[in-house]
């Protein structure tokens, strides 16, 4: 494989490839250091990638499998998790702006309690919006086992949520 095809084939999916290592990291630099080591990994693979029947796939792996090499590592630090992006809009009320802003954030903090495998089917499937085949290929599951893993998942989110709201509704 040439660079010239390798850039076609590789370079329009860094961008995911990022966003689920900074879900799985929580942290821009971090993210970016995994997918610059995916990259490379790659690259110096290149010869055999046309041997895969997706590059994705197989970059989505390397990817998940960087970050939990970096999250099993001696040095590895918790850092915070990032800000999420703002969806506020200028005609919404300062009141309305606060509750989505809060709301983004205990979303995240509860995406980020689940269990990895949870939290990696979950972000796949509701943020990169993979197709249930393509989160098999990418994790190895059968698509049962993610159904049910994605099931669980948003019902934990959903319970927990509903426990925070309900509890800072009940004015204690």
């Amino acid at each position: 494989m040439n660079i010239q095809s390798f850039k076609s084939a590789v370079f329009p999916i860094q961008g995911k490839l990022y966003r689920l290592a900074k879900m799985m990291l929580g942290n821009d630099e971090e993210a970016e250091d995994a997918v610059q080591e995916v990259l490379l990994k790659l690259w110096l693979n290149r010869q055999n990638l046309k041997n895969y029947r997706s590059i994705e796939a197989l970059a989505m792996i390397i990817t998940k499998n960087q970050c939990l090499d970096k999250l099993k590592s001696a040095h590895w630090r918790k850092s915070e998790v990032g800000e999420p992006p703002d969806t506020t809009h200028s005609w919404d009320s300062p009141y309305k702006t606060t509750e989505l802003n809060d709301s983004k954030e205990i979303l995240i903090k509860l995406m980020h309690e689940l269990p990895e495998q949870q939290k990696l089917i979950m972000h796949l499937r509701d943020i990169e919006e993979y197709s249930y085949e393509e989160i098999e290929k990418i994790t190895g599951l059968c698509i049962n086992n993610i159904r049910v893993s994605l099931s669980r998942a948003r019902k934990s989110i959903r319970e927990q949520f509903t426990k925070v709201n309900a509890y800072g509704s009940a004015g204690n």
